[in-house]
């Protein structure tokens, strides 16, 4: 396996934007009333008519968390050679499957959180990886 950072110079800087601002921008109507707002509030037994403090605050590390999460999987990408929509997707799939499901279904158990929680923010970034890793492998 090529260690070697090389290519980072060579990244296409317009794929790694679009796929952080697809995945912001995901979240942000994954998380609306659209969808699945309610739930999760629900599932968080957070109280809707609360006070809205922090959501500033949320959504710019959301958007620094999401330029990570793109950076990563580009390196992810990269490194396995894939280039066609299916690969960036599959490798965006087993992005998720290792290192988002793996670890966070378990600690909801330990947490004894509901069900629901872990299938509405494992959603998000189920379909949020799997798109971003298909637009890396095709426009890196």
């Amino acid at each position: 396996m090529n260690m070697s950072f090389h290519y980072v110079a060579h990244m296409n800087p317009w794929a790694l934007l679009v796929s952080t601002l697809f995945l912001w921008m995901l979240g942000a109507c994954w998380y609306s009333p659209a969808l699945f707002v309610k739930p999760w509030i629900a599932a968080l037994g957070i109280s809707p008519h609360g006070p809205k403090k922090g959501l500033a605050a949320g959504m710019v590390s959301s958007l620094i968390g999401d330029f990570f999460a793109a950076f990563v999987l580009l390196h992810f990408i990269l490194w396995s050679g894939a280039g066609t929509w299916l690969q960036g997707g599959f490798i965006g799939f087993l992005c998720w499957l290792g290192f988002f499901a793996a670890t966070t279904f378990p600690q909801g158990i330990y947490e004894r959180r509901p069900t629901s929680l872990f299938l509405i923010n494992a959603g998000y970034w189920l379909v949020g990886l799997m798109v971003a890793g298909g637009i890396l492998a095709v426009w890196k």
